[in-house]
């Protein structure tokens, strides 16, 4: 075998982990593959003598690039979910750090698990954000703070449902401004209680009708 055999058998991995980084749909096994071929393009560079490209492509191409991707996909994987805070319960002596676990598991409990089931197939998490009450956040939904809001139509419209029905109705309401997350939302919601809204929010430049 000749000496430099190796050279071919390395430069080979180039455009197999290149292919293998194309066909990646999990975005976080894409980072470990970026990673995979950031380090054989170092290797090819440093084989064939450039030693000042590998260094700059394990710095910059490698190390610098995958920990910008890891931060951008793990910003942008994430469902901003606005809630309201439970009155009925004891949620007024819970300390911050335990408020979005008290409304995980109060009423929305059931609505929560069929939402991160759901977005746990995209490899997006859910994130509850808490509102004191319906105008904060529906104001957070319009100044794109969140990307959807749920709340029980009891608690939207209470007196009208005090006032024609005897018993409180545990019908929800879900509204979001990303039209991403309504089709996906659409498709896979499983309870069937739940009433889903796209809201079509304006551009910064445009006034709120």
């Amino acid at each position: 075998m000749n000496d430099n055999s190796y050279v071919y058998i390395i430069t080979a991995l180039l455009p197999l982990s290149a292919l293998m980084l194309v066909i990646q749909v999990n975005p976080y096994n894409a980072l470990v593959v970026q990673g995979i071929l950031g380090a054989v393009a170092t290797l090819v560079f440093a084989v064939l003598g450039a030693a000042d490209v590998a260094l700059t492509q394990a710095l910059m191409g490698t190390l610098l690039g995958i920990t910008l991707y890891a931060i951008a996909v793990r910003s942008s994987l994430v469902m901003r979910l606005g809630v309201l805070q439970d009155e009925s319960s004891e949620l007024e002596a819970a300390d911050e750090n335990s408020l979005a676990e008290d409304i995980a598991t109060g009423h929305l409990g059931p609505l929560m698990d069929n939402f991160r089931t759901i977005f746990s197939k995209y490899y997006m998490r859910l994130e509850l954000v808490p509102y004191t009450n319906i105008q904060a956040l529906h104001r957070a939904l319009m100044d794109k703070e969140v990307h959807a809001t749920c709340v029980r139509r009891s608690q939207e419209h209470n007196d009208q449902d005090l006032a024609t029905s005897g018993e409180e109705k545990q019908l929800y309401h879900t509204e979001t401004r990303v039209r991403r997350i309504y089709d996906i939302m659409q498709t896979d919601l499983l309870l069937p209680d739940t009433i889903l809204t796209y809201v079509n929010v304006p551009e910064s430049g445009e006034k709120h009708l």
